[in-house]
């Protein structure tokens, strides 16, 4: 084990220099977790359309519903979960 000294002051701006570092990325890692929080998984979607998942599957599958996939997860835009919404709404009243 090999020790190292140094003085106290490049310690300590060696610290602050850190701490700036460390609030830099938690914005910016804050701002992400902030944008991802709006999308929505296949569970979400299939209670708030009130569907299976196989039908999730199917509107997928055909482009009624556009999804984003991160590895084998799909997440789903809030507005267009609201189009698809209005789209079977829509269908169950002949509009």
């Amino acid at each position: 084990m090999e020790i190292i000294n140094i003085e106290a002051r490049t310690f300590e701006a060696m610290v602050s220099r850190f701490e700036q570092f460390v609030k830099r990325i938690d914005s910016l890692c804050g701002h992400k977790d902030r944008e991802l929080q709006k999308w929505l998984d296949n569970q979400d979607v299939c209670q708030i359309l009130n569907i299976s998942k196989r039908t999730l599957q199917t509107y997928r599958d055909n482009g009624t519903l556009p999804y984003s996939q991160i590895n084998h997860k799909m997440y789903y835009k809030p507005d267009d979960v609201q189009k698809v919404m209005q789209l079977i709404k829509n269908r169950q009243y002949g509009k």
